[in-house]
């Protein structure tokens, strides 16, 4: 059984005033800001919040993709690289429940010099077991540990976030 915790219409919402609050904390960026979202939700999420913010910023907003195994997260991939040196970066995930996806897509880019990283979740779920906290949130949900919380596309949509 799935109960419905976000809507399509309340996830619109919440995408716009994250997109704000990066806007805000990061309005005076001379650089370029970078989007990485964790595929492939975390991904979509991106897209959609550096289209919202995008009017608000001279400088330009890149999206890449970042890849790993949450099982063997051995080999985190970057899509397209680019440089991180000097750029702020947003590390996006639909769900934070332990911190450990958010840790393990965190080690590529230490391997640079960004100006600085913050982290973005749609839902956070508050099971930390890694040291990270995510900086920008849509929903803190308190949930069991066996509890389950799916954000569910259709294309390019998002259609909803369910607690399963």
């Amino acid at each position: 059984m799935q109960k419905e915790i976000l809507s399509q219409k309340i996830i619109q919402y919440k995408l716009e005033r994250l997109a704000l609050e990066v806007v805000e904390n990061l309005a005076n960026a001379e650089n370029e800001i970078i989007l990485l979202g964790i595929k492939k939700n975390g991904y979509e999420i991106a897209q959609k919040v550096a289209a919202l913010m995008q009017p608000y910023f001279k400088q330009s907003i890149v999206v890449s993709g970042i890849s790993l195994n949450k099982q063997h997260p051995d080999d985190v991939q970057i899509d397209n690289p680019v440089t991180l040196n000097d750029k702020h970066l947003v590390v996006v995930d639909d769900v934070a429940n332990t911190g450990r996806t958010l840790m393990y897509a965190l080690k590529p880019l230490l391997q640079q010099y960004p100006k600085s990283i913050q982290t973005m979740v749609l839902i956070d779920r508050m099971h930390k077991l890694f040291p990270v906290k995510p900086d920008y949130v849509g929903l803190s949900v308190a949930t069991t540990l066996q509890e389950h919380i799916s954000v569910e596309m259709n294309k390019e949509q998002i259609v909803g976030a369910y607690l399963l």
